[in-house]
């Protein structure tokens, strides 16, 4: 994770910035160590990376890296105002010991459009990530890659409509959570193939950043708004734990996009 310290929006990236609105960076970041202390009391170890002045964006830390079984894949961004944030990522992980760290060639926006399922590596397109980055991520990672096309500008990274549950084991599937009308056709096709027992949020939930939301495959991290999903996981047997990003949704993140999953 890596504080909003200089948390602000003064450029528009996507649909939900909005330069003229006013933001507060001291309630950013209130927000965002309620989110760190919240990992923490789940017993969960938080790594924290140093946010840089003029990168605003830096608190985003699910876009700048894939880490899996110890295989670090950067970041490219596609906007020209975060570039800067993927070297600063990339030294913080050959400083802290990680040695095969691999900065891609194509535009790759990380774990926002990158999802683990355990057994697959689910990747979005259509907004961010270039479509041929997934196949640099087979390759790099050694994971198998299934390419998912996002078309709702609202929800220009995979993360903000779709989380992984359950990660797959040997003997039980992987689980999800996903927002449908986010996906072309094709796409939804695919999903409901993969996972005939997902979870399904609503455009309610979406709209508040609930697909932005974090499992350990017990306790789901879920931005406060998102009442009906948490019934519904509730319901699976799941944990709802509800937090305050509004904030922070105001440059398009949420509980996930502030959170980098390190896969040792």
């Amino acid at each position: 994770m890596c504080p909003p310290r200089f948390f602000t929006v003064d450029y528009a990236i996507n649909p939900w910035m909005d330069p003229e609105r006013p933001v507060d960076t001291d309630r950013a970041m209130a927000q965002w160590t309620a989110l760190r202390d919240l990992y923490l009391s789940l017993g969960h170890t938080v790594d924290v990376v140093e946010p840089q002045p003029g990168l605003p964006d830096m608190v985003f830390a699910a876009n700048s890296a894939t880490v899996l079984d110890g295989r670090v894949l950067g970041a490219r961004f596609r906007a020209r105002q975060r570039a800067a944030e993927a070297e600063h990522f990339r030294r913080w992980f050959v400083e802290n010991g990680y040695r095969d760290v691999t900065m891609p060639r194509r535009i790759n926006e990380a774990e926002g459009d990158f999802a683990w399922t355990g057994s697959l590596l689910l990747a979005g397109t259509g907004f961010r990530t270039d479509r041929e980055a997934h196949a640099e991520a087979q390759e790099t990672l050694g994971a198998a890659v299934v390419s998912l096309r996002l078309v709702d500008p609202r929800y220009y990274h995979l993360d903000t409509a779709l989380f992984v549950l359950t990660e797959a084991t040997e003997t039980v599937p992987a689980s999800v959570v996903y927002y449908p009308d986010a996906f072309s056709a094709g796409s939804r096709r695919v999903l409901e193939r993969l996972f005939p027992g997902a979870v399904l949020a609503e455009e309610a939930d979406a709209a508040c950043f609930g697909c932005n939301g974090v499992s350990d495959g017990r306790n789901v991290v879920l931005p406060v708004e998102a009442t009906g999903l948490a019934e519904r996981l509730a319901a699976e047997g799941y944990v709802p734990h509800f937090v305050d990003i509004s904030e922070l949704r105001k440059a398009g993140g949420g509980p996930k996009c502030c959170t980098m999953e390190i896969r040792k």
